[in-house]
């Protein structure tokens, strides 16, 4: 006798599970009940169709009912919607738009009713202008609006995939976009510390990031609607797209006595079994097991889907198939980047108090010395016994397959020791010999086996500086484009006959630029004594941390620049015959502002008039930074790109200043920069160096005069052996040694505040004042004494540091006099 099986929703859950019951038991009846006429589509794509990278609408439409019936002999009803199941006699009851509403009774039912997309009670919510986006006529309708309106700007409200998809298409159809976040970051299965660099990318790109801010309402103004964030700030748009998550779509179960779990989650055994006899559940609407924790949970992911529909078939057709739970892998594009997880986040395990590991590598996507290898940073998280819990993967090539090895490898009940031995596929172009799934392997085995001491960023802030010394063991060129503040540079091919510099009743903590380096200088150290802590991730993942999304359309700065911008790559483009051909490469990546534009100030002081400079820098200031300087200098920015998270820049340098015309009398332009400093509070010394420094990478010359307290900044931090009278002694103990020893001008608290400003600027990787203080004298600023306040006050040039002039009011007036800014601070 035949099975009479109806299905109730399609996609991917239902759609599969139809289609492997008909392959499975061609005498079943086989109905199936779709609440729209789209039974199967492909709802991952929907973002892309509406910003155009899929072009063709048809193509989204896997299964229509006409193929479904030809090819599987399934009467499939669209327009057609279950309203409700009767469980115990076996039946449902159908709303249709053809037929009205009629009863159709069932041996296995299998229900697939999906979720719908969080329509909060918000005032405001229900504007025509605010879409979601779950389906074909969602799409429909968000694409018509940006087709016909001329729609010129939107805020996506989430940033889960689906916004972080919708944010990044709209804003490839020339969309000015905002996205808004109530969590502190977006993308919730990846930690903080990975999807800073997603956060990166999109600001990159002329995404503006609120994060950490929630919608309190909604109100159409001016034919646009004004979203009222809860920490009372505003964003106007010509529409708005909801996106902050789903709900499974179980309401009209609420009589059936079938079994619901907390969140309105349908709950089945692993053979895809509800409570009540001969009906099951697959899909977006169930609860399922966390294949790494065991925890219920709900993940609404296609792929799970279509294998629970698989699964449900098989166990009706009287196989005895069973789904062993969800490790949630997931991917996303971002922009140029891609974003991959699998398993277990640090967050997840904390909460549920799962004991873990997380190790960093920085590798790039294949043999560096093959053209075109561009960097990844991959996470693996794992346990004291080896057990995978979880990975994550963010770069812009190679990082699905790497994630796709470490999940299939958690599936099938690896370790990262399977990891380390794994044999994948080599050749330059692809990978490389020891594959960066291999590295992470090998570096977790390490720390299992006792031979890496790792430690995270943010353990080494939770402990007392005097307790350690900060070691980079980069080399020297490496430490100057940028380190960590405080950080003592023994490269580590150095460090074995530098030992006698570091304290053995200190723990040595110590960072390469991503790890591997630092293995290196942990064995070293070890076995000579010293007790280490090798910062996982090294330099990098602290230089990833240290990003804040900063509000700022590029586009539209741009255009109110009149500036071109290259519509398939969002890029500037200045026109230029000379277009890519350049003298001199300069390569000012990892530097921070101002270094990068110093840099290229050095490098132009050298070329000869007419040549040009290509400069490639990751600083995301550089983008805007050198077409200021470019202007203000008087050189010409030839070209501007920004990809893969690099900025390149062709400069050419400036022709000589024209001649003044015979008879035309010649007036010298007065653009020096003067400033006196007066103050010597940190965060006024801070501010008074940082100006100076970017006005002298402006080409300006510039000269500081340190008058009375603002002394103190010049002072040695040691003390220096002079000849002194009794009241020059006093006020020389009263004031504070050198810059290391100022106070903050506000909230000092007992010096606690000076600590903890220079502590975020070490956090930030912002340039310490002693560097700003060297970078002004290697640039050739002018820092002068005032004789007079030295005399005052007791001071020697001895103790001075090392480039200070000795000057008075008439050398500082005399510098004024050629000067158009001259600052008091």
């Amino acid at each position: 006798m035949s099975k009479k099986v109806l299905i109730v929703g399609g996609v991917a859950g239902g759609a599969s599970a139809a289609a492997r019951l008909r392959r499975l038991d061609e005498t079943a009846e086989i109905i199936m009940f779709e609440r729209d006429q789209y039974i199967s589509f492909a709802n991952c794509g929907l973002p892309y169709y509406i910003g155009e990278n899929i072009k063709e609408r048809s193509k989204l439409l896997v299964q229509t009912p006409e193929n479904m019936k030809a090819r599987f002999n399934i009467d499939v009803r669209v327009n057609s919607e279950v309203v409700s199941v009767d469980a115990k006699n076996k039946k449902v009851t159908v709303k249709s738009k053809d037929k009205g509403t009629y009863e159709e009774n069932y041996d296995y039912l299998i229900l697939s009713p999906g979720a719908k997309a969080l329509r909060p009670n918000i005032k405001g919510i229900d504007s025509k202008k605010i879409f979601t986006l779950r389906n074909i006529p969602d799409t429909d309708a968000v694409k018509a609006f940006v087709d016909n309106n001329n729609t010129k700007s939107a805020v996506v409200i989430g940033g889960g995939y689906v916004g972080v998809e919708m944010a990044e298409n709209l804003k490839e159809r020339g969309v000015s976009v905002t996205l808004v976040e109530a969590a502190p970051h977006i993308l919730a299965p990846f930690d903080s510390d990975m999807v800073v660099i997603a956060e990166k990318e999109l600001s990159d790109n002329g995404i503006k990031l609120i994060l950490d801010n929630g919608v309190e309402q909604f109100e159409e103004k001016n034919d646009q609607v004004e979203v009222s964030l809860k920490n009372g700030d505003s964003v106007t748009a010509d529409m708005v797209i909801l996106a902050i998550g789903v709900a499974p779509d179980t309401t009209f179960l609420k009589d059936s006595e079938i079994e619901i779990g907390p969140r309105g989650h349908i709950v089945v055994n692993d053979k895809m079994q509800t409570n009540m006899e001969g009906i099951y559940a697959v899909g977006d609407a169930i609860e399922v097991t966390d294949f790494v924790t065991g925890q219920k949970t709900a993940i609404p992911l296609a792929g799970p889907a279509n294998k629970q529909g698989r699964i449900a078939a098989d166990n009706v057709a009287g196989l005895n198939s069973s789904f062993k739970g969800t490790q949630g892998s997931a991917i996303i594009k971002v922009f140029e980047l891609t974003a991959a997880s699998t398993g277990a986040n640090e967050r997840t395990l904390k909460r549920l108090n799962i004991p873990y590991k997380a190790i960093y590598v920085h590798p790039v996507s294949h043999a560096s010395y093959y053209p075109g290898a561009t960097p990844m940073s991959l996470k693996l998280i794992f346990n004291d016994e080896g057990k995978i819990l979880g990975a994550q993967g963010i770069g812009f090539d190679g990082v699905d397959k790497r994630i796709d090895v470490i999940a299939t490898t958690m599936r099938l009940g690896g370790t990262v020791q399977d990891l380390a031995e794994l044999e994948l596929c080599y050749a330059p172009p692809f990978s490389s010999a020891k594959d960066p799934v291999n590295m992470a392997g090998f570096v977790a085995q390490n720390v299992l086996e006792g031979r890496s001491h790792m430690v995270a960023w943010k353990d080494i802030d939770e402990n007392n500086e005097d307790d350690y010394i900060l070691l980079d063991v980069r080399t020297d060129m490496e430490y100057s484009n940028g380190h960590l503040q405080g950080a003592l540079n023994i490269p580590v091919d150095d460090l074995r006959d530098r030992l006698s510099e570091l304290d053995k009743n200190k723990t040595i903590v110590e960072y390469c630029q991503v790890g591997l380096r630092g293995y290196v200088a942990d064995r070293i150290l070890t076995q000579n004594g010293y007790k280490v802590m090798n910062v996982t991730g090294g330099y990098k993942t602290s230089s990833m941390l240290n990003f804040k999304p900063i509000n700022k359309d590029t586009n539209d700065d741009n255009r109110s620049k009149g500036l071109k911008i290259d519509p398939d790559t969002q890029t500037v483009k200045v026109e230029a015959e000379d277009k890519g051909k350049f003298d001199r490469a300069l390569d000012a990546c990892g530097l921070c502002c101002p270094g990068p534009l110093m840099q290229v100030k050095m490098c132009m002081d050298d070329l000869k008039e007419g040549e040009i400079l290509k400069v490639t820098a990751s600083d995301p200031g550089f983008y805007e930074d050198i077409k200021a300087w470019s202007k203000r200098t008087n050189n010409e920015l030839v070209d501007i790109s920004k990809q893969a998270g690099t900025i390149t820049a062709f400069i050419r340098k400036n022709a000589a200043i024209e001649a003044a015309p015979v008879n035309q009398a010649y007036t010298p332009v007065k653009d020096n920069k003067t400033m006196v400093v007066f103050s010597g509070d940190l965060d006024k010394a801070i501010a008074s160096f940082i100006i100076a420094n970017g006005a002298a990478s402006m080409g300006k010359k510039v000269t500081m005069f340190f008058t009375f307290w603002g002394l103190n900044i010049l002072r040695k931090h040691e003390k220096v052996s002079v000849q002194k009278g009794f009241m020059d002694k006093m006020f020389g103990m009263m004031m504070p040694r050198g810059s290391k020893r100022l106070k903050l001008s506000k909230m000092n608290m007992m010096g606690m505040g000076g600590k903890m400003i220079r502590k975020v600027m070490k956090d930030k990787n912002v340039t310490s004042l002693e560097e700003l203080i060297q970078s002004a004298i290697d640039s050739g600023i002018e820092i002068v004494a005032c004789q007079m306040s030295m005399d005052v006050m007791g001071l020697k040039k001895e103790e001075l540091i090392d480039g200070v002039k000795i000057g008075g009011v008439g050398y500082y007036l005399g510098e004024a006099e050629d000067s158009n800014v001259n600052l008091f601070i």
